[in-house]
């Protein structure tokens, strides 16, 4: 459904809505056309997933640490729900960058009848796939939290005599 979305929201005229855009698309792609955009889509959507509560946490946690001179337990509920919103928006700008590659990937495909992820890369190039996660961590460094992969492993054991 997401590819007759993005026709629908990208290509002016192509149909009205679901309901006739999906058999147009459909003659157009075939069945399985439905589906080419489903890893770019994961793609985006699990970035946005994880960013999303990793990053809301964090941020709540830090505007009630620097920005609210009282302690959560004694603030007000709507004081409450006005972090948690706050926290929620600005997570979604985190959401934003992180997955905006992905969400490029998903349009680019499901607007480029018979394009492969390759076809996207070549037209688009890389830099936006591979500075995601660079702001990914970045990211991590400004809340506090290690960089990906930053697991120190544990020390061998020491031989026995």
């Amino acid at each position: 459904m997401e590819g007759v979305k993005v026709r629908v929201q990208t290509q002016p005229g192509f149909a009205r809505g679901l309901s006739d855009g999906l058999p147009k698309f459909v003659r157009s792609e075939g069945v399985l056309g439905l589906y080419k955009g489903i890893m770019p889509l994961w793609g985006w959507q699990i970035p946005y997933t994880i960013m999303k509560f990793a990053s809301f946490e964090t941020i709540v946690e830090m505007i009630y640490k620097y920005a609210i001179p009282t302690p959560k337990d004694q603030c007000s509920k709507s004081l409450q729900l006005g972090v948690s919103f706050a926290g929620g928006y600005v997570a979604d700008v985190f959401y934003a960058i992180v997955s905006h590659p992905a969400d490029n990937l998903v349009y680019f495909l499901n607007n480029a009848k018979g394009a492969t992820v390759g076809d996207a890369v070549k037209k688009l190039g890389m830099n936006p796939y591979w500075r995601k996660w660079g702001i990914y961590d970045a990211f991590k460094v400004f809340v506090g939290l290690p960089t990906t992969g930053g697991v120190t492993p544990a020390p061998a054991p020491a031989p026995t005599t």
